[in-house]
């Protein structure tokens, strides 16, 4: 009866040490990303079924904080790949010459946009909007002129810490260039707070703290797929809106270049594209083999897209968030 124990043991001590051989690939992403109820545990799962490796995920606050972490790590990060900045971000994020071109022919995007750029792949993509409750908000406003003419509350995250918040600054400046401290200073009064990041202003709005959130024309398919509730919609503006399109990229000083190279690559397929829908609540980047869940024909579709090359996002950061800051400040 001993022979079985021992060779018991010695297959256990095996397990053990082909675990402990497992190469392991650390992803930054955003918090919302690797939430329970967020996509990450779910391609975690996906991945490692198919990569022999250990798929670390690791929240780094919202999107734009991602940045700000990489910067103060260096070359020395734990990242091998980032996932989570926008084309907001990517020009500053190619300046720290910390990323390494993806090398992979990528399928074609379903998205409004061309996609060409050597160093980040898209996974993502939707319009910010204004998201309110219908059965509150009975008469929602059709463009920023009526929002600040309005008695509406609303949650905004911070540009500095959050891409949505950034991506509210890109979309004011897009719609509205040299007049934008104008409609800053209108803004004002209805900003009811400045949240961190993106779950904590949503949050605020869900509770009823507020009339409505900066969000995405996609967030109330969450309402009505998850919690079957029709009642939650986008305000649709008629100077149009802000694309966000959402990357990843590999980290050059990685250890595990290769294996980062093929997270890159299940990105873009099935595994992952098909878990976004209906845990980011965005649009995937490429559209899945079954197409999008019912309930996304319901959304609102903008007219009008607004977007910023890379290049121009970056050179108008600075000046917009000074126009952000002095209306809010006052």
């Amino acid at each position: 009866m001993k022979y079985p124990i021992i060779a018991a043991g010695v297959l256990v001590a095996g397990m053990a040490h082909a675990q402990s051989e497992q190469p392991t690939l650390t992803v930054y992403t955003y918090e919302s990303f690797v939430s329970d109820w967020g996509p990450g545990p779910v391609i975690e799962e996906n991945f490692e079924a198919i990569c022999a490796c250990d798929l670390r995920l690791v929240g780094v606050g919202d999107g734009a904080e991602l940045l700000g972490r990489l910067r103060l790590e260096g070359p020395r990060t734990d990242a091998d790949v980032v996932l989570g900045l926008d084309t907001n971000l990517i020009a500053r994020a190619e300046g720290t010459g910390l990323f390494a071109p993806h090398g992979i022919e990528a399928p074609e995007f379903d998205m409004p946009v061309d996609w060409d750029n050597p160093t980040f792949l898209p996974y993502d993509w939707g319009y910010f909007a204004f998201v309110y409750d219908s059965d509150v908000v009975f008469d929602p406003p059709e463009s920023f002129g009526e929002l600040i003419d309005s008695d509406l509350s609303v949650v905004i995250q911070d540009p500095r810490s959050s891409t949505p918040g950034l991506g509210l600054l890109m979309w004011v400046k897009a719609a509205y260039g040299d007049d934008a401290p104008e409609i800053w200073e209108g803004l004002a009064p209805r900003v009811l707070t400045v949240t961190q990041g993106w779950s904590e202003a949503y949050g605020l709005f869900t509770e009823g703290e507020a009339d409505m959130a900066l969000s995405y024309t996609t967030s109330p398919a969450y309402h009505l797929i998850a919690e079957d509730d029709p009642s939650y919609a986008a305000a649709v503006f008629e100077e149009g809106h802000y694309m966000q399109v959402e990357v990843a990229g590999r980290i050059a000083a990685s250890d595990q270049p290769e294996l980062a190279q093929e997270f890159l690559r299940f990105m873009l397929t099935d595994g992952f594209q098909g878990v976004i829908p209906t845990t980011n609540w965005m649009y995937p980047a490429v559209t899945p083999e079954g197409g999008l869940p019912e309930g996304f024909e319901t959304l609102a579709d903008p007219d009008t897209a607004l977007l910023f090359s890379a290049q121009e996002a970056a050179e108008l950061r600075d000046a917009a968030l000074d126009e952000w800051l002095n209306a809010l400040s006052r």
